[in-house]
């Protein structure tokens, strides 16, 4: 049994073309299993989350970091009574328009593109999924449900200002109601990003000795978690104080999550899936106490960890290499694969150019560059 508000698969808004339907999976099923079988999703095996992906072998990847969003997701969404396969999905596409090197990546690709309309990887993500993956017979993209689609593209919240281009392009075919909020699932799938990044951004940076168990003792919510660990296991290995003292700060957030979130929906009269989306505030939320400490971790992280100078010494080779491919591929169009066709209209070439530059693996942008 889902929710009254929830997404049900038998109500979808649909596909842009139409499709028979399953006789054993719903439509939101199908989504999920489409994302999974996507090469885009295969490639973030070798997308950098924080560190590139060939430092070592046990730092999280955009792959990893997606499969761990999707089970928090899945955990709340079905604690909430909500679709757990449209939150799966949802939670499984978010990261799939992004760079090689994680946001040095991004923002180096947003400045290559600056003049052509910008760069946003959530508004790629979009494009993938409608135009890029060209693998059916029938259409370009996965045909994803509509329900899926609107997840996607404004899980983090409404669209407001100028919509990105790659985005607009879709929507003008298909209008997602970029100005109100997403379906209870992708609010889900939102929030479970940000606990699990934050989360394990503290266990990769712990492993790469950038900062020490003692320099975020004194953090909100970490602190207790670590004192509870060492009452329960005195002397216990710093590998295991560590895993033991981080899980349980993950546990705190997602309790936090589905306490506030039950208020919230069970407060809002919303009958239907389309009232959440009106009601003008997000109902899948942290309490202030708990963002509150949630904001110091992120703060921690963005000075330790994001702008550590070993982390901006990389970053700034990453970011090198890929203005580098760009501005290659625009000046030798004919370098594209085939079927990468490049328009003489420096507009149309850029965002292609743009799109395969995006694609592209951490380890095949560095094969490119450096030509080995």
């Amino acid at each position: 049994m889902i929710a009254r508000y929830a997404s049900d698969p038998a109500y979808t808004r649909g596909r842009l073309v139409g499709e028979n339907h399953s006789a054993h999976r719903s439509a939101f099923q199908r989504d999920r299993d489409r994302i999974i079988h996507s090469t885009a999703f295969r490639r973030l095996k070798h997308k950098t989350q924080v560190f590139v992906e060939h430092e070592a072998d046990h730092f999280r990847t955009r792959l990893t970091h997606s499969i761990e969003v999707s089970q928090v997701a899945r955990t709340i969404a079905g604690v909430l009574n909500l679709n757990v396969e449209l939150t799966e999905a949802i939670a499984l596409a978010h990261d799939l328009g992004h760079t090689p090197f994680g946001h040095a990546g991004e923002d180096a690709l947003d400045e290559c593109m600056a003049p052509f309309g910008g760069f946003d990887h959530n508004a790629q993500a979009i494009k993938i999924v409608t135009d890029l993956e060209r693998h059916y017979a029938d259409f370009n993209g996965l045909n994803l449900t509509w329900d899926c689609l609107e997840g996607i593209a404004k899980h983090n919240g409404p669209i407001r200002g100028e919509i990105p281009f790659a985005l607009a392009e879709f929507n003008s075919k298909c209008d997602l109601e970029l100005h109100t909020y997403a379906s209870a699932e992708a609010q889900v799938a939102a929030i479970s990003d940000d606990i699990a990044y934050n989360s394990h951004d503290l266990d990769d940076g712990l492993r790469a000795g950038l900062f020490s168990i003692e320099d975020i003792l004194q953090l909100p919510l970490i602190g207790d978690a670590f004192a509870e660990v060492d009452k329960k296991y005195p002397n216990l290995a710093q590998n295991r104080r560590r895993h033991e003292a981080l899980r349980r700060v993950f546990s705190v957030l997602v309790d936090d999550v589905l306490c506030q979130s039950i208020t919230w929906l069970d407060n809002s009269n919303a009958s239907t899936a389309a009232d959440i989306r009106i009601l003008g505030r997000p109902v899948i939320t942290f309490s202030n106490e708990v963002l509150a400490g949630l904001n110091s971790i992120r703060k921690f992280l963005y000075t330790n960890m994001y702008r550590a100078p070993s982390v901006m010494t990389v970053r700034e080779e990453m970011t090198d290499i890929l203005r580098s491919l760009f501005n290659r591929f625009m000046t030798n169009p004919d370098q594209l694969p085939e079927g990468w066709n490049a328009s003489k209209d420096d507009l149309t070439r850029a965002r292609l150019v743009a799109d395969y530059v995006s694609g592209m693996t951490d380890r095949y942008a560095l094969k490119l560059h450096y030509g080995s």
